[in-house]
């Protein structure tokens, strides 16, 4: 069961699947004369590389209350060799990241709302951190679901990608599509622990969806700004799209997301479909 965000616990979690993921031969560390047991790099040549003691990385390990200061943070998150999305997650965990002050997102900003009808003909929603769809134009709609006639509680792109039954079947790389979006609610869960509805969220996915709790359990973290979708549509076949993925700075808790074709035929059965 998901709960609300554990930091100690997540935090010792995370350092030990980080650590097992790390090839030993990539780092040119001296041979040991004790054969490796198990998967990754050992304690001690993530202190030794982190310029931390055996003990200190061993209660972190272990969950044992520790608070890793933002030098000790950083110089783990080089130890490791984690990506940009993987070394926030950890600055989150140590709760050294500065919060965002500003109001979790339930409504869209009407500019914002404003804008994606504006965005027309390109398909484009509005979404907070949790994937909540806040608005939408008439070819969002139509390419990928009437988010009007759902309840407001199903407006959700990773519920209605996991429990929606026409959904479920709408990507043809489906467990990437998923695989990214579980990594992206990882890195929300921790910078907003404040966030019942999202773990709420989470609990229900974890709860209700193999899939999920499968990818979940692997703790991947990954922010994806942009990118490409491969789609079976049921109306109009085959589309490749590109999306784009937008942060306001007046509003930084609201996304604004954008699709496009991806090549000719693409852009016709776009085009095809939205003229119904």
């Amino acid at each position: 069961m998901t709960r609300t965000v554990d930091a100690t616990e997540e935090l010792a979690a995370f350092l030990r699947t980080r650590r097992e993921r790390l090839d030993p031969h990539a780092f040119g560390l001296p041979a040991r004369r004790q054969s490796r047991r198990t998967p990754g790099l050992r304690r001690e040549e993530v202190a030794e590389l982190a310029g931390v003691s055996v003990d200190y990385v061993v209660r972190l390990e272990q969950g044992r209350g520790l608070r890793p200061s933002a030098d000790v943070v950083e110089a783990l998150a080089g130890a490791l060799r984690l990506a940009p999305a993987e070394r926030a997650y950890l600055f989150d965990l140590a709760q050294q990241r500065p919060r965002n002050a500003d109001p979790l997102a339930t409504a869209a900003a009407p500019p914002l709302a404003r804008l994606v009808d504006d965005l027309s003909p390109l398909p484009a929603m509005l979404m907070n951190h949790r994937y909540d769809i806040l608005a939408w134009n008439d070819e969002m709609a139509r390419l990928l679901v009437d988010f009007g006639a759902l309840p407001p509680a199903q407006r959700n792109s990773m519920w209605l990608c996991l429990m929606h039954p026409e959904v479920r079947e709408f990507y043809v790389d489906r467990e990437r599509v998923v695989r990214e979006g579980i990594a992206h609610l990882r890195a929300a869960w921790a910078a907003h622990p404040e966030d019942r509805a999202l773990t709420d969220l989470i609990t229900e996915f974890t709860t209700h969806d193999e899939e999920f709790a499968r990818l979940w359990a692997e703790r991947d973290v990954q922010v994806n700004g942009r990118g490409s979708k491969l789609i079976r549509h049921p109306e109009v076949g085959l589309m490749a799209v590109h999306f784009e993925v937008l942060m306001p700075l007046q509003d930084p808790d609201q996304r604004l997301v954008i699709y496009r074709a991806a090549d000719e035929e693409s852009r016709s059965a776009l085009e095809r479909l939205c003229a119904r």
